[in-house]
């Protein structure tokens, strides 16, 4: 039963479960928080093969190099608002800039 499985294995069967065939919507939210590193790779290559198939995928992460990977741009929030939306190529001390403020939003 998945109840018995680790936080990590929970997460991989519940990716597994939503990437069905008839998929057009996806919301990752921290697809890869507590899984292994094995696991990441493959969280992340079923998200770029979705995207591949079409399917509008909208990845919420905290983890700055996941988004660098997968994103073609990059909504960053600020104060509850859109700050500025990027490239997902822009700088990691770019985005924190934009992060807190201290690029003039």
């Amino acid at each position: 039963m998945a109840r018995h499985l680790s936080g990590g294995n929970q997460q991989k069967l519940v990716v597994a479960r939503v990437l069905g065939p008839d998929l057009r919507v996806l919301v990752a939210a921290q697809p890869t928080r507590g899984v292994d590193v094995a696991a990441v790779e493959r969280i992340h290559e079923e998200l770029r093969a979705a995207r591949d198939r079409g399917v509008a995928v909208l990845l919420l992460s905290a983890d700055l190099e996941e988004l660098s990977a997968l994103a073609d741009r990059i909504a960053v929030l600020y104060r509850g608002r859109i700050a500025a939306v990027v490239e997902a190529t822009v700088s990691h001390a770019d985005l924190g800039a934009l992060m807190t403020g201290a690029a003039g939003t």
